[in-house]
């Protein structure tokens, strides 16, 4: 493997995990950094939490989907909620495209009992741009 696969595959997993700490902590704008300015976000129905299934495109809609689950109280600051991505795998399929899936837990409650609230597979897409490598689609799934 080369050193520019190599280097694409370690930014790719770190934008997997900040994504991740940028929920939890609430921080929209920093969280869209990381997003193609066309990303499309797809999930089914949550059962967790009752929501329906949706699709999100663009940062204003996907910026307004956290905005809402955070005053919501389903994560963000004061949620005690935690997102946790592993056992992730990433293709590099060539100098600006790649495809990563990576399972996530998603816990409630992390100050006092921690208890798993949610566990599934993100498909995601990334895309070189001039600021790097960022989500250009995410698809979950649960189970």
């Amino acid at each position: 493997m080369s050193n520019e696969r190599i280097a694409a595959e370690l930014e790719i997993r770190n934008v997997l995990a900040r994504l991740a700490h940028l929920a939890d902590l609430g921080d929209t704008d920093g969280y869209l950094q990381l997003l193609t300015d066309d990303v499309v976000w797809a999930m089914p129905p949550n059962p967790a939490n009752g929501l329906p299934a949706s699709e999100r495109r663009g940062h204003d809609e996907i910026g307004a989907g956290q905005r809402d689950r955070i005053a919501s109280g389903l994560q963000g600051p004061g949620s005690n909620t935690k997102h946790v991505v592993t056992t992730s795998w990433v293709d590099v399929q060539g100098d600006d495209v790649a495809i990563a899936h990576s399972y996530f837990h998603f816990w409630a409650d992390t100050a006092t009992t921690p208890k798993l609230q949610n566990m599934g597979t993100y498909a995601d897409e990334f895309r070189r741009t001039g600021t790097g490598w960022q989500l250009a689609r995410r698809s979950i799934s649960f189970g």
